[in-house]
Parts: structure tokens; sequence; C-alpha cells
């Protein structure tokens, strides 16, 4: 049997050994997040409040509380996250977002929310301003300015 062919052999072994352990680890780590995403469910509360602003920030840059921050794994903290600065009654704070609900929001917006500890997990419109026609009109809309300069 020649050489190469050992080579081969050796490294296809070691893929597939590697996509077995990657394929458990994911798993476990998909369970572990089901679990948690029905514990934040069950604790959620239903608030009132008032978009004062959103950004993506980084952990240490987001005003959140140090607890949070102290329980927070290395990785999370360098990326960017979805911020809101709400105020709830007469209480300034700062909350995380879900990513997919950030992007239906805007500021000066009053919204009922469900939040979970610092987590805003939905929102539902009251008053403010509100996003026409979604992602595609932004689109449009970018299209028609670059034609109008074009002209």
């Amino acid at each position: 049997m020649p050489v190469w062919s050992i080579i081969l052999l050796i490294v296809l072994v070691l893929l597939i050994a590697a996509f077995i352990v990657l394929m458990i680890l994911g798993r476990k780590r998909q369970k572990k997040q089901e679990e948690q995403t029905e514990e934040m469910a069950k604790t959620a509360q239903t608030l009132s409040l008032f978009i004062i602003d959103m950004k993506k920030l980084r952990m240490k840059d987001s005003g959140l509380p140090k607890v949070v921050f102290e329980s927070t794994g290395r990785m999370a903290k360098l990326a960017k996250m979805p911020v809101l600065k709400v105020k709830a009654g007469n209480r300034v704070m700062s909350l995380i977002c879900d990513p997919e609900v950030y992007k239906t929001l805007l500021p000066k917006q009053e919204i009922k929310a469900k939040v979970s500890g610092v987590y805003v997990l939905s929102a539902k419109y009251v008053r403010g301003p509100k996003i026409e026609g979604g992602k595609d009109a932004n689109k449009q809309k970018k299209v028609d300015k670059f034609l109008d300069r074009l002209r």
C-alpha cells in the first residue's frame, strides 16, 4: 500500500471522528438552548415600555448590570448585541433584545413587551412611529434615491 493512501486514510478517519464529536456536542447544546428558552418563556412578564434609544453594542458598553456582564461567556462579551434603552414607568433601563424583535422596532415608540430578566422576547406596537413596508420598501427607497442622483 502506497504511503499517500495511508496518509489519506488517516486524514479521512480523523475527519469522520471530528464530525461525530461535533454532532454530539451540537445536540447537547441544542437541548440546553431549548431548556433555557422554555425557562425564559415561563418567567416572562408583560411590560409597557417606551423605547428611548436602540443600538447594537458590545456588552461592556451597553450599560447592563454588572451581574449580567460577569455571568456571560467570553464570546458573547465580544459580540455586538441589540440593546434597547427603555423607560418602564419612571425607571430608565437597558435591555437586551431578540434580533428578530429588534428589526421590528423604532426609537420613540411605545410597546407592550414580554421581558424575561433583561431580555426582550417579543414586542407589540402600541403607539409611535411605524415601520412601513418592511425591508423591501427600504431597498426600493435606496434604489430610487440612487437613480435620482444619476439623473
